[in-house]
Order: structure tokens, then C-alpha cells, then sequence
């Protein structure tokens, strides 16, 4: 049976945020001890040449598939798919935790800001690529990032500068989710923008007060 289309897309919308959520468990095994971080960072970047390679198929090629229809929207018809920007963000993260500018006890919470925070500040309220959310929307992203990243940065600096840390993170993470910047005309999606301005905000933050 068919289903009616918003219905149709009521089922998308909740088959996509599942996929998003699903990237909590990128961090899980280093957190669990099982692979370093470096060995972490190495298959995100291999996932990043996957979805490069799923999405020439899509793009240019024209391949058209079920698993596309669930993970893009409309308007990503013709251009690279939020799946493969969320890899790409977290595959930066990652890397920059390689480094001495950032730790995994930083990226690790900007992942779970982006799977987490994300598709429940979607399900709270549509908005268009355009579009700035509602500030229940906002309340609801930075609570959500703070809730995140607070056991990583509290048992890492403390009480006082790992609370600062969080909303350093917190902050830039939920103005990325609100506000769709817009860089010559072209939407960055937030998949691509979450990680990275949190990850600045609490390595600025770590650095200074740290």
C-alpha cells in the first residue's frame, strides 16, 4: 500500500534522524578501549571516501537507489547529500584530535553534538535550508550539547573551566544548528558546520583557560 506523502515523508524524516543518530557509535570503541584514536580517526576518513564515491554515483553518474531516496532530501537532489557532509565533519574532528590543538576529549562530544542534537532539534520543528529555527528549538540544542559534553570536560578540567569549556562548544554548535550560514550564496549545511565551530570554540576555550 502507498503510503500518503506526508506520511511518506513523516516516515523519511524518521528513517534519516535514525541514521544520524547512529553516528554516536563512531567514538564508541576508542571510548571503550578497544582501537586508539588514530585508528578512530583513520575509518572516518575511509567512511568519507565511501560516501565520495556513493555520491559521484548519485550526482554524476545518476544512479538512483532507495537508500538515497531515505538519506537525502529534495532540495540535495543535485548536490552532495547531508549524509556525506556529516562524515566529512566528523572525519575533520577526528583528525584534528590527532594533533596537538584538540583532544579526542573534545571532538568526541562535537560528534555526539551533531547525532544527538541534531535530529531532536529537527523533530522539534521543519525549517527550509534558509530558514533560522525557533528559539524553543535553540533552548532545546544548546541543553542537549551541554548534556554531551559536560562528563568529558568536567573530569578533564574541572568543574569550573570544563563547564566554561562546554558552553564554549555548546554555543557555536547551537548558532550552527539555528542559523544556516550562508557563504556566497550557498547554504552550509549544518552536518558539515556543527563539529568543526564546537571543536574551535572549546580548544579556543581549553586553551585559554585550561
Amino acid at each position: 500500500m502507498t503510503l500518503p506523502a506526508a506520511a511518506w515523508r513523516d516516515r523519511v524524516e524518521f528513517e534519516r534522524r535514525l541514521v544520524h543518530a547512529s553516528g554516536t557509535l563512531y567514538p564508541v570503541p576508542y571510548l571503550l578501549g578497544w582501537i586508539s584514536w588514530t585508528e578512530t580517526a583513520a575509518l572516518l576518513v575511509a567512511s568519507v571516501v565511501v560516501v565520495a564515491i556513493l555520491e559521484f554515483l548519485r550526482i554524476v553518474v545518476g544512479l538512483d537507489h532507495a537508500v538515497y531516496r531515505a538519506l537525502t532530501r529534495e532540495y540535495e537532489a543535485e548536490a552532495v547529500g547531508g549524509y556525506a557532509l556529516y562524515q566529512v565533519s566528523t572525519a575533520a574532528v577526528a583528525l584534528v584530535a590527532t594533533t596537538p590543538v584538540a583532544t579526542p576529549t573534545l571532538a568526541v562530544p562535537t560528534m555526539w553534538m551533531l547525532s544527538v542534537g541534531d535530529p531532536i532539534s529537527g523533530a522539534l520543528g521543519e525549517n527550509g535550508p534558509r530558514e533560522p529555527k525557533r528559539p524553543l528549538v535553540w533552548a532545546v540544542m544548546f541543553a542537549v550539547c551541554l548534556a554531551v559534553t559536560l562528563p568529558f570536560t568536567v573530569p578533564a578540567f574541572g568543574p569550573t573551566v570544563g563547564v566554561a569549556v562546554a558552553v564554549a562548544g555548546a554555543v557555536p554548535a547551537t548558532v550552527a544548528d539555528g542559523i544556516p550560514p550562508i557563504v556566497y550564496g550557498v547554504v552550509l549545511d549544518d552536518n558539515l558546520t556543527i563539529p568543526p565551530a564546537a571543536l574551535a570554540g572549546m580548544a579556543v576555550a581549553a586553551a585559554v583557560l585550561g
